[in-house]
């Protein structure tokens, strides 16, 4: 297993984010347009991680709403999947956030995504709702909170 390193993003990374971006999701990525509008975001912290600076293989974005977070997006390349780096990314998030003083944190998974489930979960997620027909494709997306 790597040992991953995650860092803040910043304006510069704005087209790195969007490819990796692009890369992870595919059909389902936010564009580059959305991607880069993230920079700009009250409260939205961008990080990347990979085995070093020069060499970001994923990213993950969340929102400071004060005693509470949203956790956007987490989104791995993939030739580094199942490596360590999206609970690398998560646990930097939820360290960030802490720090911050979030009491709970909140996200929207694919109900499908058995992989992000199951990350999720591992770090004290648990279901709280579903969002029916969520993604463009129609798929219900699963929400969780995580206490603090």
């Amino acid at each position: 297993m790597t040992d991953w390193r995650v860092w803040n993003a910043t304006r510069g990374d704005a087209e790195t984010l969007a490819a990796l971006e692009a890369a992870a999701f595919g059909a389902r990525s936010w564009g580059a347009i959305g991607v880069k509008a993230s920079f700009e975001a009250p409260g939205v912290f961008v990080l990347l991680g990979g085995e070093s600076e020069n060499a970001p293989s994923g990213f993950a974005l969340w929102r400071d709403l004060g005693e509470e977070a949203e956790l956007l997006t987490i989104g791995v390349a993939p030739a580094a999947r199942k490596s360590g780096l999206g609970r690398a990314l998560l646990a930097a998030i939820l360290d960030a956030a802490r720090v911050a003083g979030v009491e709970k944190i909140y996200l929207e998974v694919d109900a499908r995504n058995q992989t992000g489930l199951a990350l999720y979960e591992s770090a004290g997620f648990r279901p709280i709702g579903v969002r029916k027909r969520y993604y463009r494709d129609g798929g219900d997306a699963t929400v969780m909170s995580c206490s603090l």
